[in-house]
C-alpha cells in the first residue's frame, strides 16, 4: 500500500535489464486484472530492441525515455483474436463496432495499470506516454497491428534513474459523492483548486505561457479545442481503418 502513496511517474532509467523472468511474472500478475466476460479484449506488444523502439519514437514526438527505457510496452484493444476464436467455433462475432471498441478500451487499460502496480512493486518505473492515441497510425503501422487491434496507450518500463518529486493530486473532496452527483459551485472550485493554483511551478507555468490563469495553460496551450477536435476526426477514422 505504501508504494501507491509514494508512487511517482518515472522517464529516467538505468541501462540495466528487466529480467525475462521477473516480465513474465508480471505479465502473469496483470492478466488476472478484471474483464468483461473473462473475454480478455487485449494484446500487449513488448518492444526491447533499439530498433524496434527508433520504429515507434517519431510517434511518440521523439521523447528520449522511448529509446532509452530497457522496455516498451504498447497496450491494444484487441478484439480480433476473440472475434476469430468465434468464427472457428462456428460462432458469429459482433464486436467489430464502437461498444466493444469502449469494453476493450476498459479491458486494456485495467491490465496496463494492474501489470503497473505490480511492477512498482519490484522497485521497477513506469510512465505512461498519452503520445499513443495521438498518432495511433504510425503505431499501427510500426508494429504492423491488423484490423480489430488498436493502440492505447504505451508504458516505457525499467530501473529508475531518478527519484522526482511527486507532482498534486486535487483532494479527495474534488473528485469523490456521496449516494449522487453533487455539481460543484464557484466557491466549491476555488476551494479544490487553490493548493494546485498556488504551487511555485505552476505560477511558472502561467507567466511562461503569457496567460493569466493556470486554467488558460491547459486550454490555449497544452489540449486546445482545435487540436482536440482534429485528433478526434482522425482517432474515428483510424478506429474505421482497424474495422471497427
Amino acid at each position: 500500500m505504501n508504494s501507491l502513496y509514494n508512487r511517482r511517474t518515472i522517464r529516467k532509467y538505468q541501462q540495466r535489464e528487466v529480467a525475462p523472468e521477473l516480465l513474465t511474472k508480471l505479465f502473469e500478475a496483470a492478466f488476472r486484472a478484471s474483464t468483461c466476460g473473462n473475454m480478455q479484449t487485449y494484446s500487449v506488444v513488448v518492444t526491447r530492441s533499439a530498433a524496434g523502439k527508433q520504429r515507434l519514437a517519431p510517434a511518440h514526438f521523439h521523447q528520449p525515455m522511448v529509446t532509452e527505457a530497457p522496455v516498451v510496452l504498447t497496450f491494444c484493444i484487441d478484439l480480433r483474436r476473440f472475434s476469430t476464436w468465434c468464427k472457428l467455433r462456428k460462432a458469429d462475432p459482433g464486436y467489430n463496432n464502437f461498444e466493444w471498441f469502449v469494453t476493450g478500451a476498459v479491458d486494456t487499460l485495467l491490465a496496463a495499470q494492474t501489470f503497473c502496480v505490480a511492477a512498482e512493486e519490484q522497485g521497477l518505473g513506469i510512465c505512461y506516454l498519452g503520445t499513443t492515441t495521438y498518432n495511433p497510425e504510425q503505431i499501427i503501422e510500426a508494429l504492423q497491428l491488423p484490423e480489430l487491434v488498436f493502440p492505447l496507450t504505451t508504458i516505457t518500463l525499467g530501473w529508475p534513474d531518478e527519484q522526482p518529486e511527486q507532482t498534486d493530486r486535487l483532494p479527495l473532496e474534488a473528485i469523490l459523492h456521496d449516494e449522487v452527483y453533487h455539481d460543484y459551485s464557484s466557491a466549491d472550485i476555488d476551494r479544490l483548486y487553490a493548493a494546485k493554483e498556488a504551487l511555485e511551478e505552476n505560477h511558472r507555468f502561467v507567466a511562461e505561457n503569457g496567460v493569466e490563469t493556470l486554467a488558460q495553460v491547459y486550454t490555449n496551450i497544452r489540449y486546445t479545442r482545435e487540436a482536440a477536435e482534429a485528433m478526434s476526426a482522425k482517432l474515428w477514422d483510424i478506429m474505421k481503418q482497424q474495422g471497427f
